[in-house]
């Protein structure tokens, strides 16, 4: 246990000298009382309550510390049950996003509905960015922080060629990882070859509840490998894909590199992609539906320690047993200790 305003403790060390005052004060009681004729005034009556006159004070000497050490502020770690989920952004950031048939740009309009989609989250899901062209990189490892989540969308710019299958496998990793909290072995040259990890056998298409993919891009797939192929090994380990598609059916012109190129939304594979994994085509027009992944999302429970400040349960016990303390003293002696 730790304590986060630990000087506080200190006062305990007026509770001795309150306890010799008490004591003190019923002894001259008492003597008081063997002056007008022996009359014991602990009680109404007359009558000697014994020991009993202990049990108050102490009740009220316990109540005292109980409360000292709760405006010291203790903290414990406890593992508490915790709802969560986990979505990987997949952001296209080859060229063809920087076509305007989608105004300002098919990139701008990709940030503008996945920032919309990061501020509807509940604080349970964590959520990562990936960003792919001709290849995958996670720029944000799934955080329920979302500032760092809106950040990271921030950055992302249009840069070379499409390969959704990189996108969809780097996608998974980031999955994977956050899923096993980090603990992931790497190899390298300097450690022995690891034993082959074997194939996990299928899995039914969506039954990973507590994982989704948002695949946003414009779906003009340029470069290896093939993406129903990535697609297919995401249903395989259950992970559904939703796809939302980034530019219109006409297209657009648009200068790459000296050269004039038309390129246009190719909503077919990624209605492909979306129902081979269980998931849900979006088009850009209906992005604001995109609230529907999450209502989809199935969070897992888990048991994630968690510090907790146990302040309010120790001034309630504090305060109980002062309570019980004065009754008891009231009861059995007729005043308050």
């Amino acid at each position: 246990m730790a304590l986060i305003w630990p000087p506080m403790l200190l006062l305990l060390l007026a509770i001795p000298a309150g306890a010799w005052l008490y004591a003190e004060i019923g002894r001259r009681r008492r003597a008081r009382a063997g002056v007008l004729g022996g009359l014991d005034r602990d009680r109404p009556d007359g009558r000697r309550p014994g020991r009993r006159t202990l049990i108050p004070a102490s009740l009220f000497l316990l109540g005292l510390m109980v409360l000292v050490i709760a405006l010291a502020r203790p903290q414990a770690t406890l593992g508490l049950p915790v709802r969560q989920g986990t979505v990987v952004l997949a952001f296209d950031v080859s060229g063809s996003m920087a076509a305007t048939d989608l105004q300002p740009s098919r990139m701008a309009a990709a940030k503008a509905a996945a920032t919309d989609f990061v501020k509807r989250q509940p604080s349970g899901i964590a959520i990562g960015v990936v960003a792919f062209s001709d290849s995958g990189l996670s720029v944000q490892v799934p955080t329920t922080d979302q500032a760092a989540v809106l950040a990271a969308i921030d950055r992302l710019s249009p840069e070379k060629g499409t390969s959704l299958a990189q996108g969809i496998t780097s996608s998974l990793t980031a999955i994977r990882v956050a899923e096993s909290g980090g603990n992931v072995d790497y190899y390298t040259n300097r450690s022995p070859a690891p034993d082959p990890t074997p194939t996990p056998a299928p899995v039914p298409p969506g039954s990973h509840g507590s994982a989704v993919i948002v695949l946003l891009t414009d779906g003009e797939n340029n470069e290896n490998p093939d993406p129903v192929r990535a697609a297919q090994a995401a249903a395989d380990a259950g992970i559904r894909i939703d796809t939302v598609g980034i530019g219109s059916q006409a297209g657009a012109d648009l200068d790459l590199n000296g050269f004039r190129v038309h390129t246009q939304l190719d909503a077919a594979l990624l209605r492909q992609i979306a129902d081979l994994t269980g998931g849900t085509y979006y088009a850009a027009d209906s992005t604001d539906q995109l609230h529907a992944v999450y209502e989809n999302l199935d969070p897992r429970l888990v048991i994630q320690p968690q510090p907790v400040e146990l302040t309010s349960v120790l001034a309630g016990a504090g305060l109980l047993l002062l309570v019980v303390g004065a009754g008891t003293s009231f009861l059995w002696l007729g005043r308050l200790p």
